[in-house]
């Protein structure tokens, strides 16, 4: 009888074939194996055949399902990395009796041909070696939600009940890994997890009637994503079983959060959040941050034990590094199921001051992880208007009922996302004080701490940064830095901060005030 992951076909011919010189002009190819293919890397051109493997989750056994699967895999991923996915080839046998691409020869199997890319551009290897720049995770949060809108739905009972059975197998398995936890710290892991579950189940259901649980990339991590062109580009999306592939679209973007996080990247990992927020422009999303926790554990809980699994197939030392990286993502899986409790930062100050660079420096700094989420008075203006971020509003949109309405905004989103345990920063001029009441009204209702930061920079300085802006949400320009001087801000009771200096040189007078961990 066949064991798992054993071939029950006989692939040798097919595989000397892809990995020969001769079929490559001369060139070697580098070989790379995983436990369910074959890839052949040959100059421009990648080559990947799928084993004859049967395991639990995926059947390669016959000739038909890896052409099916090759297929799907074609279908999937060509429309997110369409200068990546080209064809899935046959591999005949020629007049002479050898091998090669197409043809009219018997069929011995089929690949799926792609172009090749420098293996060291996947984001694993590139934030190994430096953060990711800001527009970097901009364009890939834009990525994962253009991905997300073409998403077809999926069956949300499965998955949702899925998400339980996870939990119970990931019990299971890390009870096998010695040196992983002691068995009452599983215990009380699988106890949080399980709890964290049943509360956010009428949440879970909600979210699959509005059509949240789609089939989505399936397998969002860092190795995942190459960047080509200077653009993340995702790829290597599960094609063999849509049922893993499905979940809530917060879910699939947790993987990449969580791999972020335990990268060392969480000012990433928050942008990321926080710009797929943006970009996707579904208010209920902030509602389903409090499913966020959940959904991190279950990603760091499925690496742990898949880590774990895969040292005890290792030597010395990198078993022990395995085991040592297992942990990690245990540690993760267990913090994250008792995040902080939330509070509410509001920072207000004239144009130019610096408010939205200083909210995205604070906001990995504090709350659940991967930090705050940032609400901005100027992103929820164009939101209102239905115009993308960056185009131009006419004097219409900033009348006092229209403003009004923005301010209005920002105290809903703030109040959404405290009441999903989420710790939020809230930047606006506040120039108004009713406008800085009524933000400090909402942590007053929700029961949390609440802060007021004020920033304070000279007119010629903030007409300097006005003037280098670029690609900003922010429509105001010389005159109306100008026009704000006039402003009569009434007392203030927030916390007056020099925004002069450096970003760093700010968030350090700001994080000194919040008593932000260094």
């Amino acid at each position: 009888m066949t064991r798992a992951g054993e071939p029950v076909e006989d692939q040798s011919a097919v595989i000397a074939f892809l990995v020969s010189p001769q079929t490559h002009g001369g060139i070697t190819p580098v070989r790379i194996d995983t436990h369910g293919a074959v890839v052949a890397l040959a100059g421009p051109d990648a080559y990947k055949l799928k084993r004859a493997v049967v395991f639990p989750f995926l059947d390669y056994g016959t000739l038909a399902k890896r052409r099916a699967a090759l297929e799907a895999e074609l279908a999937i991923n060509r429309p997110l990395a369409p200068q990546v996915y080209r064809e899935v080839v046959a591999v005949t046998r020629g007049p002479g009796g050898g091998l090669q691409f197409g043809g009219d020869g018997p069929v011995l199997d089929y690949v799926l041909h792609m172009a090749r890319f420098d293996e060291q551009s996947t984001l694993d290897h590139i934030v190994a070696r430096r953060p990711l720049s800001a527009d970097e995770v901009d364009h890939l949060a834009g990525a994962i939600v253009a991905a997300h809108a073409t998403a077809a739905p999926a069956d949300a009972d499965a998955w949702i009940a899925d998400l339980g059975v996870y939990i119970t197998q990931n019990d299971a398995a890390l009870r096998e890994f010695a040196g992983l936890g002691l068995p009452s710290a599983i215990d009380a892991l699988t106890a949080a997890a399980r709890r964290a579950f049943a509360a956010i189940l009428p949440l879970l259901n909600a979210r699959a009637t509005a059509g949240y649980v789609r089939r989505c990339h399936g397998d969002l991590h860092l190795g995942n994503i190459v960047l080509l062109d200077g653009r993340p580009t995702l790829f290597d999306a599960i094609e063999f079983d849509p049922r893993i592939a499905a979940g809530d679209v917060l879910y699939d973007l947790a993987f990449l959060v969580m791999d972020l996080c335990q990268a060392g990247h969480r000012p990433a990992a928050n942008r990321l959040l926080n710009r797929y927020l943006v970009e996707a422009r579904e208010p209920a999303h902030v509602d389903g941050l409090a499913a966020l926790p959940l959904f991190l554990h279950l990603r760091a809980a499925i690496r742990a034990k898949v880590t774990a699994a895969r040292a005890g197939l290792l030597a010395a030392p990198a078993r022990d590094a395995a085991f040592v990286e297992a942990g990690r993502y245990l540690h993760f899986a267990t913090t994250v199921l008792a995040p902080p409790a939330p509070r509410l930062v509001a920072i207000g100050g004239l144009s130019g001051t610096g408010k939205t660079a200083l909210a995205h420096a604070l906001a990995p700094r504090f709350g659940a992880a991967p930090g705050a989420l940032v609400i901005r008075s100027d992103v929820e203006r164009k939101a209102l208007f239905g115009v993308a971020e960056t185009d131009r509003l006419p004097p219409g949109a900033y009348s006092a009922a229209a403003s009004a309405d923005v301010f209005a905004r920002v105290a809903d989103a703030a109040r959404r996302a405290l009441a999903a345990g989420r710790s939020v920063v809230c930047d606006a001029v506040y120039a108004r004080p009713p406008q800085r009441r009524a933000i400090a009204a909402v942590a007053a209702a929700a029961g949390v701490p609440f802060t007021g930061l004020w920033l304070d920079l000279p007119l010629e300085v903030r007409l300097a940064r006005i003037g280098n802006r670029h690609g900003d949400a922010s429509d105001a320009d010389a005159s109306v830095a100008r026009q704000q001087q006039a402003y009569d801000c009434g007392p203030m009771d927030w916390a007056r901060i020099d925004a002069s200096g450096t970003l760093p040189e700010v968030a350090a007078r700001a994080a000194a005030i919040l008593q932000l961990p260094d």
